[in-house]
């Protein structure tokens, strides 16, 4: 999964036709050390504009958190902005960063929670001073934790405004049926909302260590100035035991069989969702980059998938796609389609699904221009050194900086036998999760069941298990 969208590659079209090996990549402006205190440390070299991005990544999300605390990386990031020991209030701590004049943020998902400041460089050492302070003196004060659970269940109502919240909150709830909290990076609503400062603090001495983080300086910084400026102001951060010996993370079991789930939410049209446990980079890094080379081919115009799905038609729109994750990533297979046309969609993208490793499926010269687009993509990114670091700390997360740096001539690598490897190995006759989202008045109408999708579904791999039959007699 790049993380990045593509859509704006198609400005590049006229240069995709040169060969992946052709474009270079080049990692001479990135520069890497390890403190003392375990922190890794990456300064991304780039004087084209005075400004500088510090980016601080945790190794915290979802995938830490068993049910009691599901939500607490979540509202965990929405504490980190504000009062520390060094700006003892919120309105001290805003009035810093005003003063500095970032731009500022953080997130939170499955396997990463990051925070970053963009200053003038002149103003980096105040704010890698700054950054400091807020990552190692937290004061999680009682009632700043009480207006910030109302902030982030707020959240939760806008989620819950959007039915395809529901869509994909229901295939959640099938693809991860045993460990669900640990995909869950939004959290558990009353969790949040009985969460303590102890909780608080127990999250900063447990995962908010230096040797579970990371801090990129991207931007206009020397690499001398920035290890020495992160030497200066967190070399003396306490490391800790490694959180995940005392709290493993444990292994989502594999789906068994079909599950099916419908959901009725007041919509115009039908969604269909498929799902599978993917690849993870844990145990199957090749097939990471084969799944992200054939979800590029499948997104692009002129292809048997979208003139089977959608230029017949039969969907509104399709899209196939993986996110690379270091604990199962997720495969989607999304359809959205008029009121009347779930049973054809559905019969058509086990068809589809069926064909994934034909021979005339995908061509030789896709797989090359995917690799090229994808590489070009990867140039576009390191142009912005905002979005540099983002992406940096992400693969961090989920994989490792080789793994990023890497990602290009990995692709490069990718052969038509790794994608049939992919998708016979987690797609084709796998276990899958089916959700069916529509109307109320709709499911009535049309008689739609949980039982219906499965039957559907079992009856399509039952055509490709007879046809595999009579072809090998």
């Amino acid at each position: 999964m790049r993380l990045l969208a593509l859509t704006a590659l198609l400005a590049f079209v006229s240069t995709a036709g040169a060969a992946a090996e052709d474009i270079e990549i080049s990692w001479d402006h990135v520069h890497e050390r390890v403190l003392d205190n375990g922190l890794q440390v990456v300064v991304i070299e780039n004087h084209t504009v005075p400004i500088a991005t510090i980016e601080i990544a945790v190794h915290n999300g979802a995938f830490t958190e068993p049910p009691d605390l599901n939500g607490l990386s979540h509202l965990y990031e929405h504490m980190f902005f504000k009062a520390n020991e060094t700006f003892p209030s919120q309105e001290e701590y805003m009035a810093r960063q005003r003063e500095l004049g970032m731009v500022w943020n953080g997130t939170t998902g499955d396997e990463r929670v990051n925070y970053f400041f963009t200053v003038t460089s002149h103003n980096l050492e105040a704010g890698i001073e700054f950054m400091a302070d807020a990552i190692t003196t937290p004061r999680f004060l009682p009632e700043e934790l009480e207006r910030e659970r109302e902030v982030v269940l707020g959240e939760y109502d806008r989620n819950e405004s959007n039915p395809y919240y529901f869509l994909y909150d229901g295939m959640d709830e099938l693809l991860w049926h045993t460990y669900g909290s640990r995909k869950d990076s939004l959290g558990d609503r009353q969790t949040i909302s009985t969460a303590t400062v102890e909780q608080m603090q127990w999250m900063k001495e447990t995962y908010y260590v230096p040797n579970n983080s990371l801090i990129v300086l991207s931007g206009d910084v020397t690499p001398e100035q920035g290890f020495a400026l992160a030497e200066q102001y967190l070399g003396h951060w306490e490391p800790a035991a490694d959180p995940f010996i005392a709290n493993p993370v444990p292994e989502h079991p594999p789906l068994e069989g079909f599950t099916a789930k419908i959901v009725e939410q007041p919509v115009g049209v039908s969604a269909i969702q498929l799902a599978w446990h993917g690849p993870d980079t844990r145990n199957d890094v090749d097939a990471t980059y084969a799944a992200d080379i054939f979800s590029f081919i499948l997104a692009q115009n002129g292809t048997e998938f979208r003139d089977a799905l959608v230029e017949s038609g039969i969907a509104l729109d399709a899209g196939f796609g993986y996110q690379t994750l270091r604990y199962v990533g997720p495969i989607r297979f999304t359809a959205v389609v008029a009121p009347g046309q779930e049973q054809a969609a559905i019969e058509a993208m086990m068809e589809q699904i069926q064909r994934f490793d034909d021979p005339d499926y995908f061509t030789d010269e896709q797989i090359r221009t995917a690799a090229s687009m994808l590489a070009i993509d990867e140039l576009r990114t390191q142009q912005d050194t905002v979005s540099l670091a983002h992406t940096l700390t992400y693969w961090w997360a989920t994989a490792s900086i080789d793994y990023y740096t890497g990602y290009i001539e990995n692709l490069r690598a990718v052969t038509r036998e790794d994608i049939v490897r992919y998708v016979q190995t987690y797609v084709q006759d796998q276990p899958l999760a089916a959700v069916l989202m529509a109307s109320p008045e709709h499911i009535s109408a049309a008689g739609i069941t949980t039982d219906g999708l499965i039957q559907t579904i079992t009856a399509a791999q039952g055509r490709r298990v007879r046809s595999e039959t009579d072809t090998a007699e």
